[in-house]
C-alpha cells in the first residue's frame, strides 16, 4: 500500500481525475421545481444567492480546479526532471556572449598594427630610396672657416638619403675643425641638410716657436697666426683648456668690462694668488686670486678713473692707487 506523502503530483492528478463521478445521462437530469415563495428582502436575497450553486456549475468547477492541479503537477515534474538534467551535466555550458570592450579592444589593436606596418614600409622607402635624399647642404655660421672646409669634414655625399645620414657623426666631424667650437647637422625635408657652425673667438694670445696661437675663452689653442688688434697677451707658463693658472687668467679677463678689457695689453698669471694686469699705458692692476672677482671688476672701473700706476684690488674692500 503507497504511503500518501509519497506520491508524486502526477499520482495525485492521476487518482483525481479517475475519482471524477460520470456524468448522469440526459434522461435523469431534472429540473428543479420551481416554488414560489415570499421574494426575501435586503441582505437575504443576496446570501441565499451565493449558498445556491446548481449541479452544472459545481461541475465545471472541479473540471476546472483538476485542470489546473494537472498544471501544477507537470509543472513540477518538469521543474524535477530539468533540475536532475543539470545535476547530471547533460547541459552543455552556453558560449558567454562577447563584451564590446573586447571587440573594440581588438578593432583598435588592428588599426594600430596596419599602423606600424605603414609606417614601417614607409620608413624602408625612404631610407633605401632616393625619394627623400641631400640634393643640397647649407652650411651657416660660417666666418674665417670656409663652406669648403665643413663640406670636407662633413663627408657628405650629395644624393644619400636622408634618413642615412647619421647627424650626430657628421657634426662630430665638422666640430673636429680646428676654429669651430660648436656644430649642429639638421635634416630638412624633403632634400636638404642644414649644418650650423659657431667659431671659436680669440681672446688672448701667447707666442711659440711657430708663431702667435690663439686662444678662445676655454683656453683651446685654436690657431695660429697674426692675431687681432688689441688682443691682450697671455702671460702663462703652460696655456691649455686643463691649465689652472690658464682658467684663472682668462675668467679675470672675461669678468673686466669692457671699456677696461678693450686697455688690457697683457695678463699674467705666475700662480693663482698672483694675477696681474698690464695695461696699454703701462699702469698695473694687480689683482690676486679669482675670489670676489665681479666686485673686483666693479671697484678696478672706477679706480682707473684717477691718475696713478699701480692699481690695487686684491682686497675689494680697501682697493688703493698709487
Amino acid at each position: 500500500m503507497t504511503d500518501p506523502d509519497d506520491a508524486t503530483p502526477t499520482d495525485v492528478a492521476d487518482a483525481a481525475a479517475s475519482a471524477e463521478p460520470p456524468e448522469p445521462p440526459d434522461a435523469a437530469v431534472t429540473e428543479p421545481i420551481a416554488v414560489e415563495r415570499d421574494q426575501p428582502q435586503g441582505d437575504e436575497v443576496g446570501q441565499d444567492d451565493v449558498e445556491v450553486e446548481g449541479p452544472r456549475r459545481r461541475e465545471r468547477r472541479e473540471r476546472a480546479e483538476r485542470r489546473a492541479a494537472q498544471a501544477r503537477a507537470t509543472a513540477i515534474e518538469e521543474a524535477r526532471r530539468e533540475a536532475k538534467r543539470r545535476a547530471s551535466g547533460r547541459i552543455a555550458n552556453e558560449p558567454k556572449p562577447v563584451a564590446r570592450g573586447v571587440v573594440r579592444g581588438l578593432k583598435m589593436l588592428l588599426a594600430t598594427v596596419l599602423l606600424v606596418i605603414v609606417g614601417v614600409g614607409l620608413a624602408l622607402v625612404l631610407y633605401f630610396t632616393p625619394a627623400m635624399a641631400a640634393r643640397n647642404i647649407v652650411v651657416t655660421g660660417t666666418g674665417t672657416v670656409t663652406r669648403e672646409e665643413v663640406l670636407d669634414a662633413a663627408q657628405v655625399r650629395i644624393g644619400t638619403p636622408l634618413l642615412q645620414i647619421n647627424t650626430n657623426q657628421v657634426a662630430d666631424r665638422v666640430a673636429a675643425i680646428r676654429r669651430v667650437a660648436s656644430a649642429r647637422v639638421q635634416r630638412q625635408y624633403p632634400s636638404a641638410l642644414r649644418i650650423t657652425i659657431v667659431e671659436r673667438v680669440p681672446v688672448a694670445v701667447k707666442d711659440f716657436p711657430d708663431g702667435p696661437h690663439l686662444f678662445d675663452r676655454d683656453g683651446v689653442d685654436f690657431a695660429t697666426g697674426p692675431p687681432p688688434p688689441a688682443l691682450p697677451y697671455l702671460d702663462v707658463a703652460d696655456p691649455g683648456p686643463t691649465d689652472p693658472t690658464t682658467k684663472a687668467a682668462l675668467q679675470v679677463l672675461l669678468a673686466l668690462r669692457p671699456e677696461v678689457a678693450g686697455q688690457v695689453g697683457r695678463i699674467a698669471a705666475p700662480s693663482l694668488a698672483s694675477i696681474t694686469l698690464t695695461l696699454g699705458d703701462g699702469r698695473v692692476v694687480i689683482w690676486g686670486t679669482t675670489d670676489r672677482t665681479d666686485e673686483k671688476a666693479e671697484k678696478l672701473a672706477a679706480l682707473l678713473t684717477q691718475p696713478g700706476k699701480v692699481y690695487d684690488v686684491s682686497s675689494p674692500d680697501l682697493p688703493t692707487v698709487k
